[in-house]
């Protein structure tokens, strides 16, 4: 047996096991995958964003070289049904039908109109220009304002309207009664630009029938493999049992593959109907059209306080563009974010009201935050806004408003009970790391000068819900699923251990920090665990990655059903040394008795005397394997501080990120450099929203920026260094003590690079610029303020 091991391995900056075939090009794509008598889908997909399709003729396409079939969304109708939307967040909401391959209308430029299958890939491209298909323009809906006006071109007119739900939240005192009485109110409109997901990536989905039983394996390059089992079951009819989804190898997805997209489904249809396998792989540019987009809101609010800085009250009105469908969470997401408006802050009224809004632009879902960036961006705008109004630093400002530590647990103005929490510390780690007085001072130096390039310095406080588990709570917002997540732990009789967890990693290094977790509950080595995920055959339980859920609620289950473990194979040490269970001693893998350190038993050798069963306790089963599936009662809630300092050329509207520090606190690390990386990868979207990215439609509804050459993402030499650091205040919720951290550095990072933009330019006159905060805008700003 291994040699048992003393040294935690939790709190290690482990490298990454899943690294080594990563590196290598060992790694298993979807794209990968090659199959005997494999067939390619291509999709034709609508050049206009809303219109009629009068007439569509698929047959010529079946002319072309390799073309196996094509067909329309007509043929397809009767074998597919509409994608599902688990969201219905009222009552009331209008829920469209969303065929996978649009039949009678085509509702947003990229809409699937006709496919195509061939022998090779390129085959069934060139086959789409084939096929013959006769629209009729209608009008685009683009404005959110707009759309919801009397008369307004319909997005789906059968269903009388372009208003999808109306969501209100009110609590505390009324807001008009604090307003009445406040000393100061602020109004503000920000708004939310469309951003699309850009993971490494493409979509890409396999799937290869057993004709036989009537058995489908679906290879996709998602982040959901059990809900896309469930949901491909309801849209295809496929019964569940009959359908094996396994995520490979999957290159990111940001929310991008928290998804249940129609290729999906239209492969495992069309793989029926011939009886052969398929791929369908996005190309980047048709990923831009096809692949859900993120944000896209119209975000009013208002903010009442006294003249001291008080807070008083918060009132918010969201428009939320929708896109032309609902899928699988949009609805919901804006939602998220209606808890997290009021953020760290303590105050006497908080009034949300957010209404959905279709538009004839690709549907929007989760992307990297989903609601709590947008929610902490304004909150963190306006707070900004109401310090240079009251003539306080920012930080003083919050400072005076925040929640303390001594308060925890604390229930907040939006109903949620803060469970732990220290964001004084965070606050003044971050001031010392990034020497806030010495930059204050030298902006006001700078200013004075009257200097053409200005320094800003921006603020972000934030804390957020993640953990997205509580099935009771999910259900009460009306979320179809549950928020439960599944582990066992398997030892084998060689003494190694295998982790069998429901969450499907895509990028986050669960195999790593899942190996770790169970080796220190264990005593076993690091290098003896093998995490076993991404399969519903193999994984059959699980709720799966998103919503930084992964380690609270999915690591919470391993750490349990390892503990279980410990706790069966002490019954038989017990038994094996003669001595009751409350004598053993379990330390670093080793039972012993109490006084007696000779007498011994490793959990490995327990592991083999289970296997061999030779001498159990009578009645015992021959496992000491164990699974658990933890369902929690509460969210967790990581926070922190983020400080941005900018310099702004006020003749060319150029920004340079000078410096950026952020404290976050996470509660317990299990890994330190994933850690780093996470906030590091977070900062990067974050920060790209701020200053580079935007989805830009033109007047027709034809995406514009649909290529790399357009979209601008970011790379390595458009970033600063960060300077990150931690506190650590656990959370009480779980077990293990931790908070999520896959998107705390999108969340603050946004309001961070914005108000410090605003800040070096507030002397001239500028209260806002819109983002993205390209040259050009912020040129703009400049010279509308002079004038």
């Amino acid at each position: 047996m291994t040699d048992q091991i003393a040294e935690p391995e939790v709190g290690r900056s482990r490298a990454r096991k899943e690294d080594a075939r990563l590196l290598t090009g060992q790694t298993n794509w979807t794209d990968n995958i090659q199959v005997a008598g494999l067939l390619y889908l291509a999709i034709l997909r609508s050049p206009m964003a809303h219109a009629r399709i009068d007439r569509i003729d698929v047959s010529p396409a079946l002319e072309r070289p390799g073309v196996v079939a094509a067909f329309s969304g007509a043929d397809l109708a009767d074998g597919l049904g509409s994608l599902p939307c688990a969201w219905p967040v009222t009552e009331d909401i209008v829920l469209p039908d969303h065929p996978p391959v649009a039949v009678d209308e085509a509702r947003y430029a990229g809409d699937p109109v006709a496919v195509v299958v061939a022998r090779d890939r390129y085959a069934a491209a060139d086959a789409l220009e084939a096929i013959e298909v006769e629209y009729t323009p209608l009008p685009p809906v683009l404005d959110l304002e707009v759309a919801l006006t009397d008369g307004a071109p319909l997005v789906h007119s059968d269903k009388g309207t372009n208003r999808c739900y109306v969501w209100p939240l009110q609590t505390g005192e009324a807001f008009d009664a604090v307003r009445d009485r406040a000393e100061v109110t602020l109004k503000r409109r920000y708004h939310q630009q469309r951003l699309i997901p850009n993971a490494m990536e493409p979509r890409a989905v396999v799937v290869t029938p057993l004709a036989a039983s009537g058995e489908f394996t679906v290879y996709s390059a998602t982040q959901i493999p059990h809900i896309l089992r469930v949901m491909l079951s309801v849209v295809t009819g496929v019964p569940e049992h009959k359908l094996r989804v396994v995520a490979p190898d999957v290159g990111g997805g940001f929310g991008s593959k928290l998804q249940v997209y129609g290729e999906e489904a239209i492969a495992l249809d069309v793989a029926r109907r011939l009886g052969r396998p398929v791929k369908w792989t996005e190309s980047r540019s048709e990923g831009y059209l096809a692949t859900h987009h993120g944000r896209g809101m119209i975000q009013d609010v208002e903010i009442a306080a006294n003249r001291d800085g008080r807070l008083l009250g918060l009132k918010v009105d969201l428009l939320a563009d929708m896109g032309a469908y609902l899928m699988l969470v949009t609805p919901g997401i804006p939602i998220l974010g209606a808890f997290m408006y009021p953020a760290i802050y303590k105050m006497d009224a908080y009034e949300f009201t957010c209404t959905g809004v279709f538009t004839t632009r690709t549907p929007t879902d989760a992307y990297r935050g989903a609601g709590r960036p947008e929610a902490t961006f304004a909150i963190e705008r306006i707070m900004n806004d109401l310090a240079a109004e009251l003539s306080l630093d920012p930080v003083e400002l919050r400072r005076h408003n925040w929640i303390r530590h001594e308060e925890f647990p604390y229930e907040q103005i939006a109903g949620l009970t803060y469970d732990s929490g220290n964001y004084e510390a965070a606050t003044d780690k971050a001031l010392e790391l990034f020497g806030y007085d010495k930059l204050r001072a030298e902006q006001a130096d700078r200013n004075e000068r009257g200097d053409t390039v200005r320094l800003g310095i921006g603020v972000s406080t934030y804390t957020e819900m993640c953990g997205l588990a509580p099935s009771r709570v999910l259900r009460d917002l009306r979320y179809a699923a549950g928020g439960w997540e599944a582990a066992s732990i398997r030892m084998l009789p060689t003494g190694k251990v295998e982790v069998v967890t429901g969450t499907s990693p895509h990028g986050q290094g669960h195999e790593t920090c899942w190996s770790q977790i169970a080796a220190d509950v264990l005593g076993v080595p690091f290098e003896d665990v093998e995490v076993v995920h991404g399969d519903t055959k193999a994984s059959p339980q699980g709720m799966d990655t998103y919503g930084s859920r992964s380690l609270v609620v999915g690591g919470t289950a391993v750490h349990r059903a390892a503990t279980k473990v410990v706790d069966k194979a002490r019954k038989v040490a017990a038994h094996l040394l003669e001595a009751s269970e409350q004598d053993l001693e379990f330390t670093s893998g080793v039972f012993s008795v109490k006084g007696s350190p000779e007498a011994r038993k490793t959990i490995q050798e327990i592991a083999f005397e289970t296997f061999s069963s030779h001498d159990l306790p009578d009645g015992m089963e021959p496992t000491i394997n164990a699974e658990h599936v933890v369902d929690p009662d509460n969210f967790s809630y990581p926070h922190g501080t983020h400080l941005c300092a900018v310099e702004v050329d006020t003749e060319t509207g150029q920004t340079r990120i000078r410096s950026y520090v952020c404290v976050d606190d996470v509660g317990r690390v299990i890994n330190p450099m994933i850690v780093e990386g996470q906030v590091h990868g977070g900062l990067a979207q974050g920060i790209a929203q701020a200053l580079y990215e935007e989805a830009v439609y033109d007047e027709d509804g034809n995406l514009v920026s649909g290529t790399l050459a357009d979209y601008l993402v970011p790379s390595a030499p458009d970033l600063p260094d960060f300077v990150t650091d931690r506190t650590e205040t656990p959370a009480s919720t779980n077990s293990l003590g931790v908070k999520g951290v896959g998107e705390a550095g999108t969340i603050a990072s946004t309001p961070a690079v914005v108000n410090a933009i605003v800040d070096a330019l507030r002397p001239l006159g500028v209260t806002d610029v819109r983002m993205p905060c390209t040259p050009e805008r912020v040129w703009r700003a400049v010279k509308e303020a002079q004038a």
